[in-house]
């Protein structure tokens, strides 16, 4: 079993070692924890990668020169290919945009960046989730599900994985089949700002009525929960039940009848989940974890660092190699 290594970054304190072989970094919060640090090692060995991974935890909304530290760093430093950037998309765009020779029209259009790889010279940033995130609700989410049925999206957190969930299902070749409503709730208000205008301005399609809910409070999104139609589809997308315990619902919630949970994380306490399940058969609830967008997420950053197509057969073997380490 290879050894997990983590640096962690803070305005005080980066010291990273110089990588001595091809180095793969996932820049989030709690990095040793994840499944991929010995997943890795084996999807590299099953790929002929001959690359290793390397964890780099920041604090939460962290001070815009650790980012770039970070950033330039991977830059800089020859054997290191790129990064999974995971809780951070947001904060470090903002923080080192500039730091990039290219950024992907989904990374221009919402400002924030989930990979980092290079390219004939140049470090160049993605905005993939747009991408991984269609996957995983394809998975579950039935086709023609929104026309059939006339139900809501509702997703509770205003962060970089809400933002290109409501990109994909806003798409040209959804029309006809969006949802009625796009409801967002967060308990601050930059966000939920950020998120209205990237949905009203930049992404409208027409047809989809939009509310964004301020709730400071768990209990308000219980509130915004019990007014959620039938067959709609319900979204933890906050973090919490990973990276912090607990759920952003409070245990008296009620999800609608005949709906769809989606709880984005696959580790952690998973208490959002945990609620649904206990009205599961009770409200005819389909209940789906993070484990798909969880291998979406990094074999889309894994085939751009490392310059090859990952899907189909490939993408199957590499889903199966990784359940065996599914904490």
């Amino acid at each position: 079993m290879s050894e997990i290594t983590v640096f962690p970054a803070t305005k005080e304190q980066f010291d990273p070692v110089p990588a001595t072989e091809p180095t793969l970094y996932f820049i989030g919060v709690t990095t040793g924890h994840s499944s991929i640090m010995k997943v890795f090692p084996e999807w590299s060995k099953a790929m002929g990668l001959g690359a290793v991974i390397k964890g780099i935890d920041i604090g939460i909304h962290e001070d815009p020169e650790v980012y770039r530290k970070v950033v330039s760093f991977i830059k800089n430093d020859k054997l290191s290919m790129g990064a999974l950037v995971t809780t951070h998309k947001l904060d470090l765009y903002n923080a080192c945009s500039d730091l990039f020779e290219y950024l992907d029209p989904y990374a221009l259009l919402f400002n924030e960046l989930s990979s980092i790889s290079k390219k004939d010279g140049k470090l160049c940033g993605h905005a993939k989730d747009p991408i991984s995130s269609g996957l995983a609700l394809s998975d579950f989410v039935p086709e023609g599900w929104w026309k059939e049925h006339g139900g809501d999206f509702y997703v509770i957190g205003a962060g970089g994985s809400a933002i290109s969930m409501g990109s994909y299902l806003m798409r040209d070749e959804f029309k006809g089949n969006y949802p009625g409503r796009i409801i967002v709730s967060n308990r601050s208000m930059p966000r939920l700002e950020e998120i209205k205008k990237i949905f009203t301005t930049k992404l409208d399609p027409g047809g989809i009525e939009f509310q964004f809910k301020l709730c400071p409070e768990f209990v308000q999104n219980d509130e915004v929960l019990s007014n959620i139609k039938p067959y709609s589809v319900i979204v933890n997308a906050t973090g919490l039940g990973k990276d912090r315990p607990g759920s952003p619902l409070t245990d008296a919630a009620s999800f609608p009848e005949n709906s769809l949970v989606w709880e984005i994380n696959y580790r952690g306490d998973l208490t959002f989940m945990h609620q649904a399940e206990k009205q599961e058969k009770e409200k005819n609830l389909h209940i789906e974890d993070g484990w798909r967008y969880f291998i979406y997420g990094w074999t889309q950053v894994i085939s751009e660092v490392f310059h090859l197509p990952i899907e189909g057969e490939l993408l199957d073997r590499l889903d199966l190699l990784a359940k065996q380490f599914k904490q």
